[in-house]
């Protein structure tokens, strides 16, 4: 993890801060950049005593359903696969969680990487955040088949992402690789014009 006062967030070329506003008042879509998110790539077999030792050490257990999540306080296990899962945290514990990711399962096969700055989050939500995003996305994402809680490796505008619906507003993290988040800030803006844009706090 880089120093405190060295890190930089993936958009902050974009200036993201001098944009934000209270309030979206009319606009169809907000968006932001949630900064320095703690994510762990975690892999084990989905089973005792895995299971057990990661809801030990994280207070959640994985979900075992595809494309589902589990949440408890300020972390959240996204389902990747079979055997592959995110740990999602708050900015900053990124070392303190997967440390106690490695304690609790020491002896176990696994592996615990911190993906960290490999990725940023765009936040996504509105009224019209669903029907932008089926511009570009070419998972069924109509509420019958993808909802709160839910999540799915996919692309979005020829970027690889993951989509995960937090509520039902709707509301929208989207999880893009550092090289590709500049390109589809640019493109989820644009393709917010139609509905209004207003850019909040992460």
């Amino acid at each position: 993890m880089p120093e405190a006062f060295q890190r930089q967030g993936v958009l902050d070329h974009q200036h993201l801060d001098a944009r934000i506003v209270e309030s979206r008042g009319d606009a169809g879509i907000a968006l932001c950049e949630r900064r320095f998110r703690t994510k762990i790539n975690l892999r084990g077999k989905p089973a005792e005593p895995f299971l057990d030792a990661v809801t030990a050490a994280l207070g959640v257990t994985p979900p075992k359903t595809p494309n589902t999540t589990t949440t408890s306080g300020e972390t959240t296990v996204l389902w990747l696969g079979p055997d592959e899962w995110l740990v999602v945290g708050p900015p900053g514990r990124e070392d303190a969680i997967a440390a106690s990711l490695r304690d609790a399962l020491d002896g176990t096969h696994h592996a615990v990487t911190d993906v960290t700055e490999g990725r940023t989050v765009i936040g996504l939500a509105g009224p019209h955040a669903r029907d932008m995003l089926m511009k570009g996305c070419p998972i069924d994402i109509h509420p019958r088949e993808f909802a709160a809680g839910d999540c799915a490796q996919s692309t979005l505008a020829k970027a690889t992402v993951i989509l995960h619906q937090t509520s039902d507003e709707p509301t929208y993290d989207i999880y893009v690789e550092r090289s590709f988040a500049s390109y589809l800030w640019d493109w989820l803006e644009d393709a917010a014009l139609e509905y209004g844009l207003a850019v909040v706090r992460g």
